[in-house]
């Protein structure tokens, strides 16, 4: 298996994933084009055989091609088995979607592609930390997130639409976090800065996911 940068010859692939695993939730075609082209987008994609050795060395690695090095088609003679990609608003980056084609589903493919974008996230855009959306009673996905460090910083009522479906707001903090504040000395101000690293399962004030 390669992870590679998604192209526009993986949309209609694509778009027939998002069609079997979300359902009603799906994105369009449409609405998949408008997103991948849109400001500050990272998209990958997991493609050619998934067995677990394979999948093991991606993970090791990465296995990013870079984006000069990809063609507009599958590079590795197989079809795409999983996709997935953030935003970066200049501070955090926030997971859009992550989804694996059924059958190969448990095979580490999810884990892969969302540890080669915390890397990109962390290298490359310089994020701060990356935040998702997830649903409450989807326990692979919830498994795969906990695995990798995010934890739970709230509650969305109803966020999953039109299935009507709770969704956790979880984080990753990808940096430690500094927080600036004021202490007045003998007449003066000086400015101290403590860094704050929060850990899995410490904390609590779909994304478009499916998993594994």
């Amino acid at each position: 298996m390669t992870i590679r940068p998604m192209t526009d010859a993986d949309l209609d692939r694509v778009a027939d994933l998002e069609s079997e695993l979300f359902g009603p939730g799906a994105w369009s075609r449409a609405m998949l084009d408008e997103e991948f082209h849109a400001p500050n987008r990272r998209y990958l994609v997991s493609v050619g055989p998934d067995d677990a050795c394979a999948i093991a060395d991606v993970a090791s690695s990465n296995g990013i091609i870079e984006d000069g090095d990809a063609d507009d088609g599958d590079t590795t003679g197989g079809e795409v088995r999983g996709y997935a990609g953030y935003w970066f608003d200049g501070d955090d980056a926030e997971l859009m979607t992550i989804g694996v084609v059924a059958e190969s589903q448990g095979r580490g493919i999810a884990t892969a592609l969302l540890t080669a974008l915390i890397d990109d996230a962390t290298h490359t855009t310089g994020a701060q930390r990356m935040l998702l959306e997830v649903r409450t009673d989807n326990e692979p996905a919830l498994a795969v997130y906990r695995k990798l460090g995010f934890y739970r910083i709230g509650l969305r009522r109803h966020y999953y639409q039109p299935e009507n479906k709770d969704a956790y707001t979880m984080a990753l903090d990808l940096k430690p976090r500094v927080v600036g504040f004021t202490v007045p000395h003998q007449g003066a101000t000086a400015t101290t800065g403590i860094a704050l690293t929060r850990t899995a399962g410490t904390d609590s004030v779909e994304t478009h996911t499916t998993e594994e």
